[in-house]
């Protein structure tokens, strides 16, 4: 049983790695990219959320905020899961660069594209008496800036494959697992598609299961995810006229019967984004029926940190981020003070400008020696790109790590430790 805890929890840690920034170029719109039908059923009622009836998906939203969905479909919560292609994997597929040793010479990988479709296989033994374990790639995790992780069906049950993606290294082994092992067993509990899809709907009522109804599944994180449940606020402005027309820009009024998270008390905006960026957290409700503005801990249990403990970079940057003294003493900062949730990331140094609405150039240690120049960028100084200890795989006998911007804003002497 611990083992099996321990499998999902780095399952679940490396899915919210993938989805930390990239940017993904793609042509298709959320909903484009749905495993199947966006429609919720009465089954999804029946399964224990009786909200979803009232979910009208991304186009919907899109007649009216034409502007925002296009710049939106570019975003990694809109790419943070999608279905295989030669657009969405970044792996190389072609004869020569399409395989992966172990440490066990008689292991190996070998990733193949036959038709439109994909695959991973384990072959393992000495020819001519070698087995082969193929499976098909179903669905994409991450937008491949860091990396990508792949999923498929067994049925209806959803598992992770054992190798991922890695854009510095190539194909390695998917975090947790063993080198020199073929492991096609992993489960992807509700929890970990909580954070890369916009709803799955559970066969079983446990919460650990990974039993789908894999018609009523749909990939990427939708604006509902975001604004709650959308269809009173269609059904309010539809037809839409010249005197009720939404605001398309995102800062004004979102209207009646719809969330707009900046009107929100900070700790229900912080919790918005802590869905997912809050740690990997336990599912205390059904999965997908947390509604922002609600009290995020009724549905997720995200257990606060000790203070003196130490927080890795990866997965809980809301934790990180209330660390700083510049969260504890500004009262309205928070996640979108720096992130725009409606537009691709940006380059990490040109958020500075976000620092210096607060600070002066000329009050930071290091200004008599760069002068204004250091005003250029704030972020490697004060937020670094940090090794996680936690999202590790193990190639040919070594470890590597993925690095994740550290979210807790303070000084940092140059080998990255707190001063």
């Amino acid at each position: 049983m611990l083992r099996f805890a321990k499998l999902l929890l780095w399952a679940f840690a490396f899915l919210i790695t993938l989805s930390l920034p990239g940017l993904l170029r793609l042509t298709a719109f959320a909903n484009s990219q749905s495993a199947t039908k966006t429609q919720e059923s009465s089954a999804a009622v029946s399964a224990g959320n009786p909200r979803r009836n009232e979910y009208v998906g991304t186009d919907a939203c899109a007649g009216c905020h034409s502007e925002i969905a296009a710049t939106y479909r570019l975003t990694n919560h809109n790419l943070t899961s999608s279905l295989p292609s030669s657009a969405t994997l970044k792996g190389n597929f072609a004869p020569g660069s399409n395989t992966m040793s172990t440490v066990l010479p008689d292991l190996t990988f070998r990733m193949d594209q036959r038709g439109s479709n994909f695959f991973e296989t384990a072959i393992s033994g000495e020819r001519p008496h070698n087995k082969e374990q193929s499976e098909a790639i179903d669905v994409v995790i991450g937008t491949g800036e860091k990396g990508q992780t792949f999923l498929y069906w067994h049925g209806d049950r959803l598992l992770q494959l054992p190798i991922s993606y890695w854009r510095d290294v190539g194909w390695i082994n998917s975090p947790g697992y063993l080198d020199g092992t073929a492991d096609f067993d992993r489960p992807i509990p509700p929890r970990c598609l909580e954070c890369h899809a916009t709803y799955a709907r559970s066969l079983e009522a446990s919460l650990l299961s990974n039993r789908y109804d894999k018609s009523d599944v749909t990939l990427n994180l939708s604006c509902e995810r975001c604004h709650g449940p959308g269809r009173q606020h269609v059904e309010k402005f539809r037809p839409a006229s010249a005197a009720n027309v939404v605001s398309d820009k995102g800062t004004g009024t979102a209207g009646p019967h719809i969330v707009n998270p900046a009107k929100l008390p900070r700790a229900r905006q912080i919790e918005v984004c802590g869905q997912c960026h809050g740690g990997a957290g336990k599912d205390i409700a059904p999965a997908f029926s947390y509604i922002p503005g609600e009290n995020l801990a009724e549905f997720i249990e995200l257990p606060a940190p000790d203070p003196k403990a130490a927080v890795d970079v990866h997965g809980n940057q809301m934790a990180l981020l209330e660390r700083s003294r510049c969260y504890q003493e500004s009262p309205s900062l928070t996640c979108n003070t720096c992130h725009n949730p409606h537009e691709a990331e940006k380059a990490a140094p040109t958020y500075s400008t976000k620092c210096l609405g607060c600070h002066e150039a000329k009050s930071c240690g290091e200004f008599a020696r760069l002068g204004e120049k250091l005003s250029e960028n704030c972020i490697d100084c004060h937020m670094p790109l940090q090794s996680s200890k936690v999202i590790v795989s193990e190639m040919n006998g070594k470890q590597v790590s993925v690095q994740v911007r550290n979210h807790w804003i303070r000084v940092y002497s140059n080998s990255g430790g707190a001063q």
